[in-house]
């Protein structure tokens, strides 16, 4: 038997190891298995030159579980080691001290840390407290050999007894993490997260539990619409059927394959738990792609496989690598690509999928000048009616009869169409059309169309009197004199708050409200970049008042006018009412005040 020293200047470099790789102790199971594959795939390609003349067609990886001795074995029948091999390639760690590791490292993710430094076989170390290595080499006339190591830099190296050629890496666990290593279901559960596509059969309690050829490895013209449809559902079983899907399938500049599937998106941009999902060479390494995909396509579904993704460095350093950038792009293109593609082929269909493309649509419009000059063509807008337009045919359709004085076209807009019911009634009896902006970045959306298109303007139907939102070269002169429109501005300010209400008295038509409150389109907006905690543009102005406004042409002026100072105090505060409660902001005892006249009235 021979004895030595693990090749680290440092007394004990594993309680390093598991101080800096605890938080994700799981993974250890993922590099032990991904090496057991790299082992017999190693075996595979030294067959294909020659060099290997056995079958090796009952190649596998055997994971199993002892629950008497605490132990966990992962087996493979691949190259296997020489006793010359096991002491270069498992006791000569390739950096020159502890402290220096600790210091270069400490704010690296545990798993980057495993892979730069080869370190994929210590992670056996996180959860046990002495590892054996049996291992035989494929070589003719090799013997077995046996390598123990009980957590220090002192190991042992023997005769082993394995008769056949392969490795088995052997865990004795420690007790605090036998328990909930050695349950079957969690094994079972770690082995589907991270070995469910390595290309080797991975077997546990005498199952398969991989697929070893998944069809992104696959060309696109082998596979069918059905072939995608499994594959989807073999990743997020019990889930709707998506939309459609993409083949990724590039071999330069850089290495990328991969599907990604469209699902049902609602508006809302939640954290979802199936997300797509990130491999290197079919090892799953992390459904946290949002530095690979653009964010506004972290909402898809799927798979992207690439070994030219650095997964070895900081994340700072992920976000400036020139090659995960040229990445992003691609995977941008493709989608506006196939979203083209859908429109040209078949509108119909494309406008019956958009409810559910919209979101991701215009998220990548609003983040990304490139998608969005490759959407502007294939973005739709839908009108009250349930009508679908790209966003120039509507802006061309607006210049027809919705152009203002100053010859924009005025796209009006929803965000609300039963709370918006009667401002939307004004614009139609103007024979004015409107769409429907309802969905999470809309508004946002309105003010990045109005940067893109030339002389074109976009205002909330309820923004403003109808006449106000488009407004033409036509003066209404009003009923009233100045001494009596001065009248009735003065009563209605005395039972209003001017804090929160910015009165006018304006000449509209007068089958237009006597009294309307509006927000304006700018108070909006900047309401929704708060929302979405954005910075404001111009900074916080403190714009918080909304306009009442009078219509003194409305017949309700006159009558008013002329009744008794209390009557008419009595009159205008429940047309304030009324207007209030259109707006939805009649309350407490406001409210009951108005519910009680409504009575009386009655």
């Amino acid at each position: 038997m021979k004895t030595g020293q693990i090749s680290v200047q440092s007394e004990n470099i594993f309680p390093i190891i598991k101080k800096f790789l605890y938080t994700d102790q799981e993974i250890f199971l993922r590099e032990l298995v991904s090496n057991a594959v790299d082992a017999t795939k190693k075996l595979s390609t030294l067959s294909r030159v020659g060099e290997f003349e056995d079958s090796i067609h009952d190649c596998k990886v055997e994971v199993s579980i002892n629950e008497k001795k605490k132990t966990i074995t992962i087996s493979d029948n691949g190259i296997g080691m020489t006793e010359e091999e096991v002491e270069k390639y498992i006791t000569q760690l390739a950096f020159s001290g502890a402290t220096e590791f600790v210091e270069k490292w400490k704010d690296k993710e545990p798993d980057q840390m495993i892979g730069h430094f080869g370190l994929g076989f210590y992670s056996a170390f996180m959860v046990s407290k002495n590892v054996t290595i049996v291992t035989k080499s494929f070589q003719k006339g090799s013997e077995a050999v046996e390598w123990n190591c009980d957590g220090t830099t002192s190991y042992t190296l023997d005769k082993g007894k394995r008769k056949k050629r392969g490795t088995d890496v052997i865990l004795h666990l420690t007790d605090e993490d036998a328990e909930v290593y050695l349950s079957t279901w969690k094994v079972k559960e770690l082995l589907k997260k991270y070995c469910r596509f390595l290309p080797i059969p991975i077997e546990f309690e005498g199952e398969q539990i991989n697929n070893p050829n998944p069809i992104w490895t696959k060309k696109p013209a082998d596979l069918t619409d059905e072939d995608y449809k499994k594959f989807y559902e073999e990743l997020y079983p019990m889930q709707e059927a998506p939309l459609f899907h993409i083949h990724i399938n590039t071999d330069y500049p850089f290495n990328l394959t991969g599907v990604l599937y469209f699902p049902k998106v609602n508006q809302a941009l939640d954290n979802r738990k199936d997300r797509v999902q990130l491999y290197s060479n079919q090892v799953f390494v992390t459904e946290d792609v949002k530095d690979v995909l653009p964010e506004y396509l972290v909402l898809l579904q799927g798979v992207i496989d690439s070994p030219d993704i650095p997964l070895n460095v900081s994340r700072s350093s992920l976000q400036s690598d020139t090659n995960v950038k040229k990445i992003t792009a691609h995977i941008s293109k493709k989608v506006s690509d196939k979203l083209q593609e859908l429109y040209n082929k078949d509108r119909s269909d494309y406008e019956s999928k958009w409810e559910y493309l919209d979101l991701i649509a215009k998220y990548g419009m609003l983040s990304d000048e490139k998608f969005a000059d490759r959407m502007k063509d294939v973005c739709l807008v839908k009108t009250t009616e349930g009508k679908l337009n790209t966003v120039q045919e509507w802006i061309d359709h607006c210049k027809i009869n919705q152009t203002d004085k100053n010859g924009d076209s005025v796209v009006l807009y929803t965000t609300d169409a039963n709370a918006q019911h009667m401002s939307i009634k004004s614009a139609k009896d103007m024979g004015y059309e409107v769409i429907l902006l309802d969905g999470t970045l809309d508004v946002h959306f309105a003010g990045f169309a109005e940067s893109k298109y030339e002389k074109v303007k976009f205002r909330c139907v309820d923004g403003a009197p109808i006449d106000q939102l488009i407004e033409k070269d036509i003066t209404i002169e009003s009923v009233l004199s100045k001494d009596q429109q001065e009248t009735i501005e003065t009563a209605v300010k005395g039972i209003v708050n001017e804090l929160a209400f910015d009165v006018k008295i304006e000449s509209l038509p007068p089958q237009q409200e006597f009294i309307s409150i509006h927000r304006s389109e700018w108070e909006r907006r900047m309401d929704e970049y708060a929302k979405m905690g954005q910075s404001m543009p111009f900074g916080d102005l403190g714009l918080k008042k909304q306009s009442l406004v009078i219509n003194s042409n409305n017949e309700l002026a006159l009558k008013i006018l002329s009744k008794s100072e209390s009557e008419q105090k009595e009159d205008l505060q429940y047309c304030l009412d009324l207007a209030l409660l259109e707006k939805q902001q009649l309350k407490g005892e406001a409210l009951e005040r108005f519910i009680k006249k409504a009575k009386n009235l009655l």
